[in-house]
C-alpha cells in the first residue's frame, strides 16, 4: 500500500520537514512585504509600472532558465503552437494585467492598503469560479457555509478599509525613510479611489489567471518550462505596452535606463525573490501540504506591512484600515478552512474510490485464479 510507505520515512526527515516547510511560507511572506516596499518606493521616485514590470519578468526568466533546461528540457520539443497561445493567455492575465494593475494601484495607494488587496484573490477566485461554473457552492455543507461566510466577511473588511477612516493612531514614529522625488509629493493617498479601481481589476485578472492555469496545466504540465516561457511572454507583452504607454506620456529613453539605484535593487530583488524563488518554494509546499497551505500565512504579510508602511514610509494607520485588515484576515482563515475541510473530503472520496476498485481488483484476481 501506498500510505505504508509514506509512514515509513525516518522521524528525522518528518521533523525537518515540519520546521522547514512553515519556514519557507515565513519567507515568502518576507519577500512579498519587501518587494511591496521597494516597488512602492520605485514607483514613488517615478518608475513607470510597465517598465518595472518588463525588467521584473526578464530577471525571473533568467533565473527560472536554468531550472526549465534542466529537468524539462525533454519537454522543449512539444511546445507547439497551441501550448505557446495558452501560455500568452496566461501572461496575459497573470503578468500584464494583474500585476500592471497592482503596480497602479500600489502608486496611487499604499503598499499597507494594496496587500489587502493580493489576499483577496482566493475570494475572488471562488466567486468568479462559481459565476463560471468551474467550482460549486455547496451552500447544504459546513465547509460551504464557511467560504460563503468567509467572502461575506473579506468583502466587509475591504468596504470597511476602503470607505472608513475613523481616529487616527498615532503608534509610532513614522516616515523612517524620506525617499522619494525632490520636489514631489509622495503620490499616495491623493488617488485612492482610482488605486482602488486598480486593485479590484488586478484581483479579476488574478482569479481568471487561476482559472485559464487549470486549462495550461492540461495542455502543457511542465511547470519550469511553462514558467519560462510565461515570463518571456510577459515581458514581450509588457515591453511592447510599456512602450507605448512611455512615448505616449512624453517619457524619453531614459525612462527604461537603469542605474545603480533603488531602481536596480527592485528589479533584482523582484525577479530573483518575488518570481524565482517564491515560485520554487510555494511549488514544493503545494507538493507537500496541498494548494490551501501556503494561503494559511497570508495575514503575516497583512500585519507586517502595515506596521512597515507606516514606521518606514509614513503611512497613517486609521481604526478604519486596522479593522478592514483585521476582518480580511478572519474572513480569509474561514474561506481557507472551508477549502480545507472540502479538500478532505475528495480526498477521503479518493481514498475511498481506490481502495473499491483495489478490493475489486483483488476479487476479480482470485476468481480468476480459480478459472
Amino acid at each position: 500500500m501506498v500510505e505504508a510507505e509514506t509512514t515509513k520515512m525516518p522521524s528525522s526527515s518528518w521533523s525537518l520537514e515540519a520546521v522547514m516547510l512553515p519556514a519557507s511560507m515565513v519567507l515568502v511572506q518576507a519577500f512579498t512585504i519587501g518587494a511591496l516596499l521597494l516597488s512602492k518606493l520605485a514607483l514613488n521616485v517615478g518608475m513607470e509600472p510597465f517598465v518595472l514590470l518588463t525588467y521584473r519578468n526578464l530577471i525571473g526568466a533568467i533565473i527560472v532558465a536554468p531550472f526549465a533546461l534542466y529537468f524539462d528540457r525533454a519537454m522543449v520539443r512539444k511546445v507547439e503552437v497551441k501550448v505557446v497561445g495558452w501560455i500568452s493567455i496566461s501572461a496575459l492575465f497573470g503578468i500584464v494585467l494583474a500585476m500592471g494593475l497592482h503596480y497602479y494601484g500600489l502608486r496611487a495607494t499604499t503598499a499597507a492598503y494594496s496587500v489587502n488587496f493580493l489576499n483577496l484573490i482566493p475570494v475572488v477566485t471562488f466567486v468568479i469560479a462559481v459565476l463560471l461554473r468551474v467550482e460549486k457552492l455547496a451552500a447544504g455543507t459546513r465547509a460551504g457555509r464557511a467560504k460563503m461566510l468567509g467572502t461575506a466577511i473579506c468583502v466587509g473588511g475591504t468596504m470597511v478599509a476602503s470607505l472608513y477612516k475613523g481616529k487616527l493612531l498615532h503608534l509610532w514614529p513614522t516616515h523612517l525613510l524620506r525617499h522619494h522625488a525632490a520636489g514631489r509629493a509622495p503620490p499616495h493617498h491623493r488617488h485612492m479611489a482610482l488605486g482602488t479601481a486598480y486593485l479590484c481589476g488586478s484581483c479579476l485578472a488574478y482569479a481568471l489567471w487561476f482559472i485559464v492555469q487549470v486549462r495550461v496545466a492540461r495542455v502543457f504540465p511542465c511547470k519550469y518550462l511553462s514558467t519560462l516561457l510565461a515570463c518571456v511572454s510577459g515581458t514581450l507583452q509588457a515591453l511592447a505596452i510599456g512602450a507605448v504607454i512611455v512615448h505616449g506620456g512624453g517619457g524619453g529613453g531614459g525612462t527604461w535606463r537603469l542605474a545603480w539605484d533603488l531602481r536596480l535593487v527592485t528589479v533584482v530583488y523582484s525577479g530573483v525573490f518575488n518570481t524565482a524563488a517564491t515560485f520554487c518554494l510555494i511549488s514544493w509546499a503545494i507538493a507537500r501540504r496541498g494548494p490551501i497551505y501556503p494561503s494559511m500565512f497570508n495575514s503575516l504579510a497583512l500585519v507586517a506591512t502595515m506596521v512597515l508602511d507606516s514606521l518606514l514610509l509614513g503611512t497613517v494607520v486609521s481604526v478604519g484600515s486596522l479593522l478592514g485588515t483585521l476582518l480580511i484576515a478572519l474572513g480569509l482563515y474561514a474561506f481557507l478552512w472551508g477549502k480545507a475541510k472540502e479538500q478532505e473530503q475528495r480526498d477521503q472520496q479518493g481514498d475511498s474510490s481506490a481502495a473499491a476498485a483495489a478490493v475489486g481488483d483483488d476479487h476479480h484476481g482470485r476468481h480468476d485464479d480459480r478459472v
